[in-house]
């Protein structure tokens, strides 16, 4: 069911909005509205223009927590708004000066990770690096070169370069090393190197001795500087740490004092000849309103005015800035059902929630999904084991998906019994209403057919009228009469679906049909109804803006109309036979998974059973939710349901 909200506003002087957040506002459940864009006709309406001071000694004590280990400290929430302050200067002041001091180290140490990769393949070199880098008269070029490309050199070329290449290390693709050339010949064998996707890599001149020697000294200049980073860390914390349960407790009186003053956001300023107020209007659940209206009775600065409530400004006595106006915003949603059904609305969720004047559906989704997963999915140990797991995840994880197993797999142990299938054996138990796969049954033109597919589409033709009923339901509450009547999921329809399905059920009775007056009454007239709702429709509100068509355009737009209308009565109502098919197609499997184990034999293959089991659980029961929440979205919540709602977020969130 959705929750009933009143509107409500309230103000009074313009310095005292924190305290009415922090004592009434964070009591009660409230969806603030933007009072500037809801409270049009109140005169001299201005924004708060003030920044939030907290959020930066939030973000510092936030900042702070990050430096520390999980800890079981008790909450200290004692300190006042003036000592929380005084804390946190104390904090920073000794923080910034370590953490200054351990970025640079981590600049310093970065600095030399880069020159340890440079200088890490040419380890094997046995030649000073400084020497190297003085050389005046011979070239030389460090760098990397892929080994399909240094094999060519090798075989085709390298006798007639005139270089001298010294390797470094290798990996799978590169080899590492350096060349040496002439100082005539650079530029011809560089050409040739660079064609051969040779790679160069520059070298600092700051090297001492071999490629090995510098790159231990660079390793044993990395290690003191971590050592060094890790002990000023561990000052940090030691520091932070003292402080720890205050700065716990700190967060969370940051977090309230930042979030009550970004009521400002939502609130107003606006001015009289007795001083400035502050404005907070939005929705309120009826149970809390009244709650309210007691507790701030008594004080003579907060003013509430409540919508359609004309008592609303007696208790206080006093003149109020806000008047009643007109309320430009339709309510929040907020969704109230008994905890079984509680999981189920997040499948209403991922449809659209129901705006404040549609019906919920969410025990009608809860129910009909559960029955047709039970059908679909009927096997008692299967279903006890989905209950089982789903309700143990539900338990310790709360999640809502887990909920929705739990409760489908009891319907589907219910089914079970009703079929005989106890993890596919159906000689364990006597079945209690039939086999899905076994029981037949001859209709006239179609001849035999299983039994559950018949019953799979009369269940779906219940649902479908049904849904047209909330259709009108959900159209009375909006005061919409085309569509309670005209409607193709109204009366018209109801009428027009209802005489196809009486028909039907005559037929395949074999009763007598009503003769053919009657029939074209309850057939033709609600067709027309159905045809001329849009004429009618413009005729009742008097819509002089409605685009004129000709006749034969009408004809033409209502033809397809109607056909497409026809169709979807035809689809839908077929669409349930899947119902059916899974039943019957969950006793096939299993069947399958008996035979694979030989369960017929005096021997069964346990481990292929228990395997076949845990995969119809896990494959087949993913394939029935899916296609089940496919029925309730396309074939029901299509005729009455809109889901075009907002959700109530609570200020207290």
């Amino acid at each position: 069911m959705i929750v009933k909200m009143k509107f409500l506003s309230i103000t009074g002087p313009h310095t005292d909005i924190d305290r009415v957040a922090k004592f009434y506002l964070s009591k009660y459940e409230i969806h603030l509205e933007n009072a500037l864009s809801e409270l049009k006709s109140v005169g001299s309406l201005r924004p708060f223009v003030e920044l939030n001071p907290y959020k930066e000694p939030l973000a510092k004590v936030e900042q702070f927590l990050s430096e520390l280990p999980e800890m079981d400290n008790v909450v200290d929430t004692t300190l006042t708004e003036e000592e929380i302050l005084a804390m946190i200067h104390d904090c920073d002041q000794g923080y910034i000066e370590l953490k200054d001091k351990v970025k640079i180290l981590q600049k310093k140490r970065h600095d030399f990770l880069e020159k340890l990769k440079l200088i890490e393949p040419f380890k094997p070199l046995d030649f000073d690096v400084h020497q190297v880098l003085q050389y005046q008269f011979i070239r030389f070029r460090f760098g990397r070169i892929p080994l399909v490309h240094y094999y060519k050199i090798e075989k085709y070329l390298y006798e007639d370069l005139g270089i001298i290449f010294i390797e470094g290390g290798r990996d799978e693709h590169y080899i590492y090393g350096v060349y040496f050339v002439a100082r005539a010949e650079v530029n011809k064998i560089d050409s040739i190197f660079k064609s051969m996707h040779f790679e160069r890599i520059y070298l600092p001149d700051q090297y001492t001795g071999t490629p090995l020697q510098a790159f231990l000294g660079l390793r044993d200049s990395i290690d003191e500087l971590s050592q060094k980073i890790n002990m000023l860390s561990r000052q940090i914390t030691d520091r932070l740490y003292s402080y720890g349960s205050k700065l716990i407790g700190a967060r969370d009186q940051l977090k309230e004092l930042c979030r009550n003053f970004d009521v400002r956001k939502m609130a107003a300023c606006t001015s009289d000849k007795h001083g400035d107020y502050y404005i907070i209007c939005g929705w309120m659940p009826n149970s809390d309103v009244g709650k309210l209206l007691q507790e701030v009775k008594g004080d003579e600065n907060v003013f509430v005015v409540v919508e359609g409530n004309s008592d609303s400004l007696l208790p206080y006595g006093k003149e109020h800035p806000i008047k009643q106006s007109p309320i430009l915003t339709t309510p929040p949603t907020k969704l109230q059902n008994p905890k079984l059904f509680q999981p189920f609305e997040m499948f209403v969720g991922m449809y659209g929630l129901p705006s404040y004047h549609e019906m919920d559906p969410t025990i009608f989704l809860a129910l009909t999904y559960v029955f047709i997963f039970g059908v679909m999915f009927g096997d008692v140990g299967q279903g006890f084991t989905l209950f089982f797991v789903g309700g143990l995840l539900y338990s310790w994880k709360k999640i809502k998906l887990a909920g929705i197993i739990s409760v489908a797999g009891l319907f589907s142990a219910f089914f079970g019994f009703l079929f005989g299938s106890v993890f596919g054996f159906e000689n364990i138990i006597e079945a209690r209403w039939m086999h899905p796969l076994l029981d037949m049954s001859d209709l006239p033109f179609i001849g035999r057919l299983n039994t559950i597919f018949i019953l799979a589409v009369a269940f779906g033709a219940c649902v479908i009228l049904l849904t047209m009923l909330f259709q009108m339901v959900n159209a009375s509450r909006t005061h919409s009469l085309e569509d309670i009547l005209l409607s193709a999921n109204g009366v018209a329809g109801l009428i027009f679906y209802g005489s196809m399905v009486l028909a039907a059920v005559l037929f395949l009775m074999d009763r007598t049909i009503p003769g053919g007056k009657i029939w074209m009454l309850m057939f033709g007239g609600p067709l027309l109804m159905i045809v001329l709702k849009g004429p009618v429709t413009n005729k009742m509100k008097q819509r002089t803006d409605a685009p004129k068509i000709s006749i034969g355009m009408f004809i033409a737009e209502a033809f397809f109309e109607l056909l497409e209308t026809l169709l979807s009565y035809f689809s839908n109502t077929l669409s349930f036979i899947r119902i059916g098919a899974f039943a019957v197609s969950h006793a096939a499997i299993m069947q399958v998974v008996l035979m694979l184990g030989n369960a017929d034999s005096g021997s069964p293959n346990w481990f292929a059973i228990i395997l076949g089991n845990l995969f119809v659980c896990l494959f087949k029961g993913l394939i029935v939710g899916i296609q089940v929440l496919r029925l309730e979205y396309y074939e029901m919540f299509s005729r009455f349901y809109k889901g075009t709602g907002r959700p109530f977020i609570s200020y207290k969130e």
